[in-house]
């Protein structure tokens, strides 16, 4: 992922950072609670296609 493009990209539901995780590729955004997936270096943005993050994840 390119460092430039993560620092554009917010997330759509809460307009706040994202952060990668290269192993998952995902973005995820702790506000939101949600993990967006990256298909083939594409970060696929939509709510629909997101996954809940687990309070073990986000470290509560």
């Amino acid at each position: 992922m390119d460092t430039r493009l993560l620092e554009l990209l917010v997330c759509p539901v809460t307009k706040g950072p994202l952060e990668y995780n290269r192993e998952k590729q995902e973005l995820s955004s702790r506000s939101a609670r949600l993990a967006y997936p990256v298909r083939d270096g594409i970060p696929i943005l939509l709510e629909s296609e997101a996954r809940t993050l687990s309070d073990e994840e986000l470290g509560l």
